[in-house]
């Protein structure tokens, strides 16, 4: 199956609200973001003019992104603000997810006010800091989401769609996040998910006993088929998660019904958690 990578100012997918500009949203449900020119009221401060109802009245989706950078990584310290390109890690999602235009708001969840600043530098909104018991190593991305959901409908604020955008995937492009949308209006999905073909086929895996005995480690029947002639597996690439949010907040499983696959390239794939993963994906992104 061919990638479905488009050009990152392809056009937006028919039925979703793409604002010329993606300025952040605060709880006040004004645009803080000095770089756009929305109306401005006598107080200088931009004005959302944008209905707070799931859906405007023209029937056009309202479309959240929220970017996960807790502070505590225990692997690499600090690895979401870490440069990659002279550009910290959550700065690459977030100039994505702006590129894209598909979104009402690009929220930043994190715990930290450091990250905080610097993702309203790069435009986010982080009108709210992430509560501490979602901020450990057990805390699950969705629990993540349907917070931030809670908050927003607090502020009187609602959304059709939740994109879930991990920063550890720099290399997804605004092209990506667009195409994956349309995926998700054509599917009429539930949920869309990014993927990529595995590096290596799991057919020719397997797990390892304690004397390290390779005996029938190999399926004979495997033996002399080409990798060619393999059949493709894929794996999630942790890069793009596209859920309807009413559909977030069923009891229903997350990959049933209605659930599809946005096929990446493997390149754009790179899910940064090492610093061999920041050498891997400098070379990639010197190489664009």
């Amino acid at each position: 199956m061919k990638d479905q990578e488009t050009n990152a100012a392809c056009s937006v997918p028919e039925g979703f609200k793409n604002p010329a500009v993606n300025p952040a949203c605060s709880n006040s449900g004004e645009f803080k973001n000095p770089a756009v020119n929305p109306a401005r009221s006598h107080s200088g401060e931009f004005k959302n003019l944008t209905a707070i109802p799931a859906r405007s009245h023209s029937g056009k989706f309202k479309n959240l992104a929220v970017i996960p950078a807790r502070s505590g990584s225990k692997g690499l310290k600090h690895k979401n603000i870490k440069k990659l390109g002279g550009i910290p890690l959550i700065g690459h999602t977030i100039t994505a997810a702006k590129e894209s235009g598909l979104f009402t708001c690009v929220h930043l969840s994190t715990d930290s006010q450091e990250y905080a600043e610097i993702g309203r530098e790069f435009g986010a909104d982080v009108s709210f800091l992430r509560e501490t018991g979602l901020a450990s190593d057990h805390a699950g991305s969705w629990d993540v989401v349907r917070w931030v959901l809670r908050q927003f409908k607090e502020r009187g604020m609602y959304f059709d769609t939740a994109a879930l955008l991990q920063p550890t995937s720099p290399l997804r492009t605004a092209g990506d996040i667009t195409a994956a949308y349309r995926l998700f209006q054509e599917k009429d999905a539930n949920i869309v998910v990014s993927v990529c073909e595995m590096e290596h086929s799991p057919l020719w895996s397997n797990t390892l006993p304690m004397d390290l005995s390779m005996e029938n480690f190999e399926d004979p029947a495997l033996s002399d088929t080409p990798r060619q002639e393999l059949p493709a597996y894929y794996r999630m690439n942790g890069a793009i998660y596209i859920v309807n949010t009413e559909f977030l907040f069923s009891e229903k499983p997350i990959y049933g019904e209605r659930s599809f696959a946005y096929i990446m390239d493997q390149k754009r794939s790179m899910d940064i958690d090492n610093e061999l993963d920041f050498l891997v994906a400098e070379t990639i992104l010197r190489a664009r």
